[in-house]
């Protein structure tokens, strides 16, 4: 992949520019009444392609509750959007649903599976999907991997990749990353967060799934309103080490400086360290 084309940004770095989100209910398939949660905003959704490409970004990654519906024509729009902008839907986030809960998790499974409906026509690369927020036992594991069964099966026959992230309680550790990922026989991809894992064992825990990651999000922390040049240095180069050559998506959510000016430090950071 082009050194350009290894950047990426997802929605959630521009929560405060988009102002509203749409909380789940995993209880239907219908989206709920818009929250301005971040305040009013500036931008739609459908307005964000051509705003982000305007700023030089070219691949986008859209949080569920972002989407103020699932109508195919409101879909069909947006990806109009998209191909216009020249902006390629890299992933779509789908950010609830507990596939591990012991009493709702065929529920959630089956409100996942309907979010697959919803990236297909909006023509993602990927969708991300949560693999479980129980703690890892050998029963919760289980639980995941019959879900994602599931899912591949709703799938089947589609380019969407399925992809995971190390999130949650279940994939708390490098061990049952691999653990999970194995029993998938590789039918699900890794999206390795760089802030997700925290404490002394961090970047050795990072170090050792990132040789299977295939997306990335590339978070730091911004203390005092300076980006954490440091820790982003070393997550970087873990990456990079382990032969990670896919798109780094930009995470930023600190109070201070502005979205489009962290989003570009991070990018400038990045673009210095990346072959």
């Amino acid at each position: 992949m082009a050194a350009d084309n290894r950047i990426a940004v997802s929605t959630w770095s521009l929560h405060r520019l988009l102002g509203t989100t749409y909380p789940h209910d995993l209880s239907t398939d219908a989206v709920s009444d818009g929250e301005d949660t971040y305040g009013e905003g500036d931008e739609s959704l459908l307005g964000l392609p051509s705003v982000l490409a305007n700023h030089g970004y070219h691949r986008l990654e859209i949080v569920s509750f972002h989407l103020r519906s699932r109508d195919p024509v409101y879909l069909a729009e947006l990806r109009n959007q998209l191909d216009t902008a020249k902006v390629t839907l890299q992933t779509l986030l789908i950010d609830a649903g507990d596939m591990t809960d012991p009493v709702n998790g065929q529920r959630d499974t089956r409100w996942i599976a309907g979010w697959l409906e919803v990236a297909h026509q909006l023509g993602a690369e990927n969708a991300r999907i949560i693999a479980g927020k129980q703690p890892y036992s050998p029963e919760a594991l289980a639980r995941s991997v019959a879900g994602f069964r599931e899912l591949l099966a709703v799938n089947a026959g589609s380019k969407l990749r399925l992809v995971t992230e190390n999130w949650f309680d279940l994939l708390s550790t490098p061990a049952a990353v691999h653990e999970l990922l194995d029993r998938l026989e590789g039918q699900v991809g890794l999206l390795a967060d760089f802030g997700n894992w925290k404490g002394a064992d961090k970047y050795a825990g990072l170090a050792s799934i990132f040789p299977r990651a295939e997306l990335c999000h590339a978070k730091t922390d911004f203390p005092a309103g300076a980006l954490d040049e440091a820790d982003y240095g070393q997550c970087v180069g873990i990456a990079e080490d382990a032969g990670y050559r896919g798109p780094y998506t930009l995470i930023f959510d600190a109070d201070h400086p502005s979205e489009w000016h962290g989003l570009a430090e991070e990018r400038d950071f990045i673009r210095s360290r990346i072959s």
